[in-house]
C-alpha cells in the first residue's frame, strides 16, 4: 500500500486493496530533518538558462498512516530570509519587495488538505501554499523512497517531490523585457522537495 490513496477512483481502490508492501509500521508522527533534506526551486533566466536555489531554514512535520494513507498530512514553514541561490546580490534582491519582501512576510507555509495515490510509486499531496499573505492551492507529486533505521536507532522515511507553479499567482511579478524579445525571468517556477523525516519516539 502506498502512503496516500485515491478516494474516488476504482483503479486506485483496487491498488489499495492489494498492497505491494505492508507500511503499517510507518504510522505515526514525523519531523523533517533539515540537515538531510532540501527545499528548492528552479526558474528560467534570460530565456536561456536555469537558476536554482533553496531555502536553508525551515521546519516541518508529517503524520503518516500506513494502514489508511488518506489520513496522512504535512505542514512546512520556510524562513524567507534563508533563500540561497549561491549569489549574494541576487539573494538580497529576492528578499526585497520586488520579490518575497522578507521583512513584511518572513515565512512561506504549506499545509496539506488531502492526498491520493496515482500509481504504485507516485503519490499526490494537495494543500495550501501561502506566500506574501496570499494562499493558493497546489498539488505536489511525490515518490516514496523507502524507510530505514539509522545508526542512532531513528526510523527515517524519504520522499522526493516537485510541482510547477506560476509565481504571479502569489504577487511575485517582477520582470524585465529583453532587447531581443522575451523576459528576464520565467513566470513558471519548479518547486522541489527532497525530504528525510524522523519518526517520533
Amino acid at each position: 500500500m502506498g502512503l496516500f490513496n485515491r478516494k474516488s477512483d476504482a483503479t486506485a481502490t483496487a491498488v489499495s486493496a492489494a498492497p505491494t508492501a505492508d507500511l503499517a509500521h510507518l504510522t505515526g508522527e514525523y519531523t523533517i530533518d533539515p540537515t538531510h533534506s532540501e527545499v528548492g526551486f528552479a526558474v528560467r533566466h534570460a530565456m536561456v538558462t536555469t537558476v536554482r536555489g533553496q531555502f536553508a531554514e525551515y521546519e516541518g512535520k508529517l503524520y503518516l498512516d500506513g494502514s489508511k494513507p488518506a489520513n496522512s498530512s504535512a505542514e512546512v514553514t520556510i524562513k524567507v530570509v534563508s533563500v540561497d541561490t549561491n549569489q549574494a546580490q541576487r539573494d538580497e534582491h529576492l528578499r526585497t519587495g520586488d520579490f518575497f519582501d522578507a521583512a513584511t512576510y518572513p515565512e512561506i507555509t504549506f499545509r496539506s488538505t488531502s492526498a491520493e495515490q496515482i500509481d504504485d510509486e507516485t503519490y499526490r499531496m494537495h494543500g495550501d501554499l501561502t506566500i506574501k499573505d496570499t494562499t493558493k492551492p497546489v498539488s505536489i507529486d511525490f515518490t516514496y523512497n523507502g524507510s530505514a533505521t539509522d545508526p542512532y536507532g531513528n526510523l527515517r522515511v524519504g520522499f522526493e517531490g516537485s510541482t510547477t507553479v506560476n509565481r504571479g499567482d502569489w504577487g511575485l511579478t517582477y520582470n524585465a523585457a529583453l532587447e531581443g524579445g522575451g523576459v528576464l525571468i520565467s513566470d513558471k517556477v519548479k518547486l522541489t522537495f527532497d525530504i528525510s523525516a524522523l519518526k517520533a519516539a
